[in-house]
């Protein structure tokens, strides 16, 4: 089997991260010769001891990377959470700009109706009272006509009377 080369763990310039370089381990064990009568194997000691040391070095820089992902989010959580917050007391301000807003229409309906009650019952005793005084008047009217029917059928009469007188 060839010898793997820990230079191999950097792709363009680039350090691989830590699982890659995992990878290149697992592979240098996976490829150790072993011993004869043995469940022991010869591993290329500078080869592995070389890509512990790039996981050494690897781990900080990807812990660091992990802790600044971490950092970002933990930010954006708490934006979105104020956020949220924002927009749930915006809906409650609306809720209760709208309840309000409802509770005066409903109490300006309730007064409207009460008003025209109040009207429709003033128009009505108007009324009554109109009638009742028409009736009243021509009451008092037709016993002033009954009286002048009287007083002409009295004057008729003694006029009547003269003419018959004459005759």
């Amino acid at each position: 089997m060839s010898e793997h080369n820990y230079n191999e763990t950097f792709v363009e310039g680039e350090r691989l991260g830590v699982p890659a370089l995992l990878d290149a381990l697992t592979d240098v064990i996976e490829r150790a010769r072993s011993m004869p009568m043995s469940s022991s194997v010869l591993i290329n000691r500078n080869e592995a001891l070389d890509l512990l040391d790039e996981l050494r070095e690897a781990l900080p820089t990807q812990i660091t990377r992990a802790d600044e992902v971490l950092s970002d989010a933990s930010v954006v959580f708490e934006d979105a959470q104020a956020q949220a917050e924002e927009i749930v007391a915006a809906a409650r301000q609306r809720a209760i700009e709208l309840t309000s807003q409802q509770t005066v229409v409903q109490e300006a309906q309730e007064h409207a109706q009460a008003i025209i009650a109040q009207a429709e019952e003033a128009a009505q005793r108007l009324t009554t009272e109109a009638d009742d005084y028409c009736d009243r008047r021509l009451a008092d009217f037709e016993i002033d006509l009954g009286r002048l029917l009287t007083q002409v059928q009295a004057g008729r009469t003694k006029l009547a009377q003269r003419l018959d007188e004459g005759i």
